[in-house]
């Protein structure tokens, strides 16, 4: 009660105020707009420029080699909007039956994505093609099934089922040309 009452008083003396000095007043709202603007176009340009900082980071592979498995799924979230996919949510962790990201293609086609951050030497294998190949339709409804390593995929058995069951393998060649040029590479096929 005591504060809605000194919210009054004060209210009534700026009313008080701006009755007696209205040319005043009107400096002083202006200042006071005029500073909002300046502080509101001074955020967004320094938003802007981080934005672009992590762009630039963004397109550069070998910031992937140091990241966590979270941190390379929200990476190749910001390649894919960066892309043009829409509604790109990244829902990976304990439990995403081999969903990391999903998201919607330019085209319209829902995408699924199940990204491996390996070290370079470690390459993704036929079996995590195999895994991947079994819920990425029929679970999880995918239109697109992109499996994304910033390494390799062994040669063999994992590269001919992943063309048989039309996954797209992205591996690190592939990925680095993404993250430059700002669109995937058509048929992307690791070999």
């Amino acid at each position: 009660m005591l504060g809605a009452v000194a919210v009054l008083v004060v209210f009534r003396m700026i009313l008080d105020f701006v009755e007696r000095h209205p040319y005043w007043s009107a400096f002083l709202a202006s200042l006071v707009v005029a500073g909002a603007v300046a502080v509101g176009f001074l955020v967004s340009k320094q938003r802007a420029r981080e934005r672009a900082e992590q762009a630039q980071r963004d397109r550069l592979i070998a910031v992937t080699d140091a990241m966590s498995g979270p941190d390379f799924e929200q990476w190749f979230a910001r390649i894919l909007v960066a892309s043009g996919f829409r509604q790109v949510k990244v829902c990976g962790g304990s439990g995403d039956r081999g969903a990391d990201v999903m998201a919607i293609a330019p085209d319209g086609r829902r995408v699924v994505v199940q990204c491996k951050r390996q070290t370079i030497s470690n390459r993704v294998g036929s079996a995590a093609i195999q895994r991947f190949a079994g819920t990425c339709r029929d679970i999880h409804g995918g239109e697109i099934c992109m499996l994304v390593t910033n390494s390799f995929f062994t040669a063999g058995d994992g590269i001919q089922i992943a063309r048989q069951l039309d996954i797209t393998l992205v591996d690190r060649h592939a990925l680095e040309m993404w993250a430059w040029t700002g669109k995937p590479t058509p048929g992307i096929v690791a070999g």
